[in-house]
């Protein structure tokens, strides 16, 4: 057996003659427990939050957006976008034509974008989880349909269950150059029933998804679309399907997958949860240099044991190792019961929602979301043991410091 590791395991559940030592070494040991516990409950409950968002996210965003890197449209059925139709990883291909228009509702107008959306949009059978009002129909015997966004909702008081009040949607004709004594004359003028309202966030609260045809109506464009929205099939890989995809398509059409599409919303995310880290990281620093202060009384403890050792042919390697391993047994045993701490903690709160938030939270379940991830675990164990061999290491110099003079001075 390893002579450093068997004597510090010694010191470690050995009984000192000074009561005080065993007690700063609790004290070190609760404070790592602590600190592991909270850092990797903290983390969790982020990645929990980041799911919950970035799931509200994708049911708006498709996996894939193909756009035209020069001007707004282009057209759908040229070059390899028929075969694209018809490829078996594609679950899902949107045509999309979006521009701004002026929506008027009663006597309250605002200015939002339009998004005109082929029949493979309602693919998506999540949309019903950000429907806060009506149904997300786009079509039915009756007509169109529009499903707006909360915030066109707030702002005109658009009422989705009153049939004879319509959403009216302005937009300017191609071609007419605003100058005709009637102005109305210089827009297309389309009304449209309301079947629904969505909420995912304030940067698509303010979009009317309508039906394609419609959109087209409206814009004046017959064939060209703005941007095509594609899913895939659970089992076909987005990396790869991009890379491929970007291939075929050349330098003229712009790819982005939703990493892309929502760049601001991941840097958000990621910065937060990393700024959590740090600033619990650093109180779990202060709980692990406690050791510095428990390491010191147990050198001055064994002195004797010291000079003992160092008679029996010792250097200092050995004793600078003992006095390490006995810091680093004491921080990373309360690490590795926090981390157990917390991960049972998340287990119960994702079992049971035992944790609750604000009952007037609409967007997610009232108990807060966890989401346990094994590089989170990595990570605080990581941390806490290179803090720990630092702190151990400075304590255990003061070990050998003048060890020569040791038995002389015993």
């Amino acid at each position: 057996m390893n002579t450093a590791l068997y004597i510090a395991r010694r010191y470690l559940f050995a009984k000192k003659s000074t009561n005080a030592i065993n007690i700063i070494s609790g004290i070190s040991m609760v404070g790592v427990f602590v600190g592991s516990a909270a850092l990797i409950i903290i983390l969790s409950v982020f990645n929990g939050f980041e799911q919950v968002v970035l799931k509200m996210f994708n049911t708006i965003s498709p996996e894939l957006v193909i756009s035209p890197k020069q001007g707004k449209t282009f057209d759908p059925d040229a070059g390899y976008f028929k075969e694209l139709r018809k490829d078996p990883a594609v679950y899902s291909f949107t045509e999309v034509l979006s521009e701004n228009a002026l929506l008027r509702y009663n006597d309250k107008q605002s200015v939002a974008l339009v998004k005109g959306v082929s029949p493979d949009y309602l693919k998506n059978h999540s949309l019903d989880s950000i429907t806060l009002e009506g149904k997300f129909v786009l079509d039915n015997p009756a007509g169109h349909n529009a499903v707006i966004g909360s915030a066109i909702q707030a702002y005109l008081m658009v009422n989705t269950t009153d049939p004879f009040n319509q959403l009216q949607v302005f937009s300017p004709k191609k071609g007419r150059s605003g100058s005709s004594v009637n102005p109305s004359d210089d827009f297309n003028v389309l009304s449209i029933p309301v079947a629904g309202v969505f909420e995912v966030q304030q940067d698509f609260d303010n979009i009317a998804i309508v039906p394609l045809s419609f959109a087209r109506t409206l814009l004046d464009e017959p064939t060209a679309v703005s941007s095509i929205e594609i899913n895939l099939n659970p089992s076909v890989d987005v990396g790869h399907f991009k890379d491929a995809l970007t291939d075929r398509l050349g330098e003229k059409y712009d790819i982005k997958d939703r990493v892309q599409q929502n760049k601001v919303l991941y840097n958000i995310l990621g910065s937060e949860k990393w700024a959590v880290y740090i600033i619990l990281t650093f109180i779990l620093i202060i709980a692990i240099f406690n050791i510095i202060g428990s390491l010191t009384m147990l050198v001055i403890d064994k002195l004797k044991d010291i000079a003992i050792l160092r008679s029996l042919g010792a250097g200092r390697q050995l004793i600078r190792r003992i006095f390490l391993l006995e810091g680093m047994m004491i921080t990373l045993s309360g690490c590795i019961l926090g981390l157990i701490a917390g991960l049972v903690f998340c287990l119960v709160q994702q079992e049971f929602g035992i944790f609750k938030m604000s009952q007037e939270n609409l967007v997610i379940a009232n108990a807060y979301p966890v989401a346990i991830k094994a590089q989170d675990f990595m990570l605080v164990f990581f941390t806490v043991g290179v803090f720990s061999f630092v702190a151990s290491a400075l304590s255990a110099n003061l070990s050998v410091k003048k060890i020569n003079q040791l038995n002389q001075d015993l």
